[in-house]
């Protein structure tokens, strides 16, 4: 379990993370460049879940041979599956990472929620839900590398 006591904030206690994939590690269905090397890194210390409609349908092949579980699903609500994932896993331990409408209620629910804010954009309610905003999923992904950087954004 990876703990970071955040003064004026909360202590996180955190075994999941739980990444949306489209728009967050990958763009157009792709892997952004050095995702496979910051999951396979995240693994030494965490159990990683990836949650996706995959709309353009390559999530399985892009994730193949990496350490993280992968779960497609079904185009009707998806916000709410993506939440109730995160409820099943306990969301009280569990660092949610998403930009879409349909990471919203994920992102609400986890300990720590995180948007981001790359080439697809990012919905609105998903960064009034989220903790905290990073430009990449590689700048996310590092927070949890580096947790002093997130502990330094988080304070109160």
């Amino acid at each position: 379990m990876w703990t970071l006591e955040i003064p004026g904030w909360k202590n996180l206690e955190i075994s999941d993370l739980v990444f949306d994939y489209n728009g967050t590690l990958s763009v157009d269905g792709k892997l952004i460049p050095g995702i496979a090397e910051k999951i396979i890194q995240l693994s030494q210390q965490f159990t990683l879940h990836v949650v996706t409609a995959d709309t353009f349908g390559k999530a399985a092949q892009e994730l193949e041979n990496l350490p993280c579980s992968l779960t497609i699903l079904s185009k009707d609500n998806q916000a709410e599956a993506k939440r109730d994932y995160v409820n099943k896993l306990g969301a009280e331990h569990c660092a949610a990472v998403g930009n879409g409408r349909n990471d919203h209620l994920m992102l609400a629910g986890a300990a720590l929620g995180i948007v981001l804010l790359q080439a697809e954009g990012t919905a609105v309610v998903t960064l009034n839900n989220a903790d905290v905003v990073c430009k990449t999923a590689i700048d996310a992904m590092d927070l949890f590398l580096q947790p002093k950087r997130l502990k330094a954004t988080l304070r109160g």
